[in-house]
């Protein structure tokens, strides 16, 4: 269910007593005003699906704006209704008492541009033809996503984010926005992210993109046209993906060599091993909620993000425009992401005197540590945030 109310009704933000927002819906909203977009193509109009949790306050200084990463999504947090068997992806993050305390922040986490959750993307139906855009929807670039977050911005009567935060691709595009809006956050907290792919990650991303296009039911991506949908390309697709979200020591943990079928004596019947029926349910379950036009997209996106390109090259160049402060956080088992990348953020930070607090934390879990329970990576979050609400009140 979508409202077109760019308000947050107080009685749907509610907490119970597990810290959760309670039952959330999401809002939507159309903008008419034309965007031009990186690639030199405009929108002329287009929608954008987005939650809210917490309560704006009178000074309109207590917002934090949500990224989402390559698959993410607009419901970050809470449920929709009570029979919803899973919270959102980073409800264990959001919350009363929880880092980003939605008792001080008015949180905002909309559905990227592109996306296929609701905002305008490759599934809505093009004007022009009356058909789903598909393919021929335009090509987007993360500084694209921080243009119609901006816009969504005022739609909110949001001057200036309290933080803007996010993980992964979503640190590309809290990154982007210190450059491309430096007066409009104070802070800018960027996670297991990366000023541009390295050409191991192109590599995985083209492999899972060969994996959709080369399904038979993909169509040369017309397959709603058609009434088809390239499942078995885009579950493999993911299946690459997930792959590189995890780290060898926490798949070794978690599945080892352990059989979900079969045996190892000879004569029997076909071995499936545990980590193999893992993945394609992973594969199997995405399949069915993603379009795989949007993975193209978003995929396409990363490859090409590269912050310092148009500062001849030069990091610390780039990061001179900022004027907010950041918390750069990476993961020792992150390997698609490595602590490096983040290192090499805030080398160039520091060189261009911008303040900078990085932290790394020792996890098992790969690339997927940032949405994870962590008990580190909490305390330090939740420090970092109450900072932020310190110095918010101090402003009042």
């Amino acid at each position: 269910m979508f409202t077109e109310n760019p308000t947050t009704p107080e009685e749907d933000q509610s907490a119970n007593a597990t810290g959760s927002v309670g039952l959330v819906a999401p809002k939507r909203h159309r903008f008419i005003e034309p965007l031009s977009l990186a690639c030199g193509r405009i929108l002329q109009d287009y929608t954008l699906v987005y939650e809210t949790y917490g309560v704006l306050n009178a000074q309109k200084s207590n917002a934090v704006l949500i990224c989402h990463a390559l698959s993410g999504h607009h419901h970050a947090a809470g449920r929709h209704s009570p029979d919803d068997k899973r919270p959102g992806w980073w409800d264990h993050y959001i919350g009363p008492g929880k880092p980003i305390d939605t008792n001080t922040f008015f949180v905002v986490a909309p559905n990227n541009l592109g996306g296929c959750h609701g905002s305008t993307g490759p599934v809505s139906i093009n004007p022009d033809t009356g058909k789903p855009w598909g393919p021929d929807f335009p090509a987007l670039r993360v500084r694209d996503w921080v243009h119609s977050q901006a816009r969504l911005a005022d739609l909110l009567g949001i001057e200036q984010w309290a933080v803007v935060i996010g993980g992964s691709l979503g640190g590309m595009q809290a990154m982007r926005w210190s450059l491309e809006y430096p007066e409009r956050l104070r802070h800018c907290v960027v996670i297991a992210s990366a000023m541009k792919l390295s050409a191991q990650n192109i590599a995985f991303n083209e492999t899972a993109r060969q994996a959709i296009t080369s399904d038979p039911d993909f169509c040369e991506g017309r397959y709603l046209e058609r009434k088809k949908l390239p499942r078995r390309g885009l579950a493999v697709a993911r299946m690459i993906g997930h792959i590189t979200y995890l780290s060898d020591d926490g798949l070794g943990r978690r599945f080892g060599r352990e059989l979900r079928t079969g045996s190892f004596q000879q004569g029997t019947e076909e071995v499936e091993f545990q980590i193999q029926s893992y993945l394609r349910h992973q594969g199997d379950t995405f399949s069915s909620s993603f379009d795989p036009n949007t993975y193209i997209l978003m995929t396409r996106a990363l490859d090409f993000f590269d912050l310092a390109r148009e500062y001849g090259d030069d990091p610390v160049a780039a990061f001179a425009n900022a004027r907010c402060r950041f918390l750069l956080v990476a993961f020792t088992s992150d390997w698609r992401f490595a602590p490096q990348r983040s290192r090499e953020i805030a080398d160039a930070l520091m060189h261009a005197n911008i303040p900078v607090s990085y932290a790394e934390i020792e996890s098992a879990m790969g690339h997927d540590a940032f949405l994870l329970p962590s008990e580190r990576y909490e305390t330090l979050f939740l420090a970092y945030m109450q900072r932020v609400a310190e110095e918010m009140r101090g402003c009042e």
